[in-house]
């Protein structure tokens, strides 16, 4: 008789995948990135732990142990992409979801492949679960796209350095994602820039 107790479903192996490749690249990145920035100073032990802690971190808790506002703009592009994509199905934390960046990369792949169907651990994915991963994805993107623009209108009036951009980037992808993290600009913004930061965040919430 096989012991079907072990057996995973789909989802969760998507989500274990999708989980270790990002919990690795973004450890992997940020040790690259920030290794003579941030980072400099500490040891190698105290260098790869800090990277793992803050690729986790970033996409879920909120927790730092590396200074926001001192991250190079690779560093901060790097935790930008691990919050948009945020936490996992089920789970309190914002984001896209993994499952969702995992089922729109296995669907790029076939479409570059040139394959009918989607299959992903020998399974077919339905046509519906696509189109709804992909909608979210989109959608997702746009919504940060468009409320960037409008906090680089309300806050013009507000100088927050040679990389103004990208902090008003991270300000809303933090907030899209419920994460938490901030490169110290939040005290700083417009009434109307807060309003658009709250919007952001309970619409990252509520997915």
């Amino acid at each position: 008789r096989k012991n079907t107790s072990l057996r995973l479903s789909l989802q969760t192996k998507i989500v274990l995948g999708v989980s270790l490749v990002l919990l690795v690249l973004g450890a992997l990145g940020i040790f690259v990135l920030e290794n003579n920035t941030a980072l400099a100073g500490l040891s190698l032990k105290n260098k790869i732990c800090a990277s793992f802690f803050q690729s986790v971190s970033s996409r879920t808790a909120g927790f730092n142990t590396l200074e926001v506002n001192s991250l190079s703009a690779g560093g901060k592009w790097c935790l930008i992409f691990l919050m948009f994509v945020g936490a996992s199905p089920g789970s309190t934390g914002g984001g896209i979801k993994t499952v969702t960046l995992g089922v729109v990369l296995v669907s790029l792949g076939a479409m570059l492949r040139n394959r009918p169907h989607v299959s992903v651990f020998g399974r077919r994915l339905p046509r519906e679960v696509l189109n709804k991963a992909l909608a979210i994805f989109c959608l997702a993107l746009l919504w940060v796209f468009v409320f960037t623009l409008l906090l680089c209108i309300t806050e013009s009036n507000y100088d927050h350095g040679p990389d103004g951009f990208i902090k008003i980037l991270f300000e809303v992808t933090s907030a899209f994602g419920t994460v938490g993290l901030s490169t110290g600009i939040t005290p700083c913004l417009s009434l109307m820039g807060k309003v658009l930061i709250i919007i952001t965040m309970f619409v990252g919430r509520i997915g």
